[in-house]
């Protein structure tokens, strides 16, 4: 496994979680992340098994809480010195997304455009220009090795313009294993624009490429994203993809008291 991408903290935390990649297929509750280890289950992955992560990593990824669950786990946190930081949860079935994804990609790409490959080598130069991108808009990248799907089923897509330069991107895998009611649902997100190129409807075309492009390569059922309460542009373009708003179920990173969030 290879490609890892930011801060030290960070490619540390992204090998770790490449690392367990078996136990975290294997194992009741536990998912897979990305960023950190994590779970979507506290109960049946068990509080031990968090703790002894939190000591180690010093954050911990929750997917897929109900709220009354995620107000247990943020009490249990506190009682740790932790916090959870949460996101709201974004669902649609498959046959509602890729409806409302045909009309988005049914006008053609932006002007000056052009889809990329999907990127295969997890230390390849389009693989790296694509996690550059991703962290210019403040999101941390997944590694090399999950865009490009060496730890299980993902897909990774990306824009240029026509200098060949990475002008948007986003991603999609399944994180949830066969232990998991949610083992059919697919994960979407690290959606970035570059600067320069927003307002010109990239964000939306390849958020619909991106989960059009997952339901017909991973076969999933659901797809899902995550978005921040303050993050009005996001909630907009998952909206227009055919997402709607779950307010029973939460998303969140467990991170110290003292730091600040893990991600936007």
């Amino acid at each position: 496994m290879s490609g890892y991408f930011g801060t030290e903290v960070q490619q540390r935390l992204q090998a770790r979680a490449e690392e367990a990649a078996a136990f975290i297929a294997a194992t009741p509750g536990a998912c897979q992340t990305g960023r950190t280890m994590g779970c979507d289950d506290p109960d049946r992955f068990g509080w031990a098994q968090i703790d002894e992560f939190l000591e180690r990593d010093g954050v911990f990824g929750f997917r897929l809480l109900s709220a009354v669950k995620a107000r247990e786990v943020g009490l249990r946190l506190e009682e740790r010195g932790f916090r959870l930081d949460t996101w709201d949860v974004y669902l649609a079935d498959r046959a509602t997304a890729l409806a409302a994804c045909a009309v988005i990609l049914s006008d053609g790409l932006p002007d000056g455009s052009s889809s990329m490959h999907s990127p295969h080598d997890p230390d390849g130069d389009d693989t790296r220009r694509i996690q550059t991108l991703i962290a210019e808009t403040g999101v941390v990248p997944f590694s090399g090795s999950l865009l490009v799907g060496r730890c299980g089923p993902a897909k990774t897509f990306a824009l240029q313009d026509r200098e060949g330069r990475v002008v948007a991107a986003a991603h999609g895998y399944l994180p949830h294993n066969a232990h998991s009611p949610y083992r059919s649902h697919a994960w979407g997100g690290l959606v970035a624009v570059a600067a320069a190129q927003r307002g010109r409807g990239l964000g939306s075309c390849i958020n619909a490429l991106m989960i059009a492009g997952v339901m017909q390569d991973l076969q999933a059922t659901h797809i899902y994203e995550i978005v921040s309460a303050s993050n009005a542009a996001s909630r907009r373009m998952v909206a227009a993809c055919g997402l709607r708003h779950e307010p029973d179920l939460v998303s969140g990173i467990a991170t110290p008291v003292s730091e600040e969030r893990f991600t936007r």
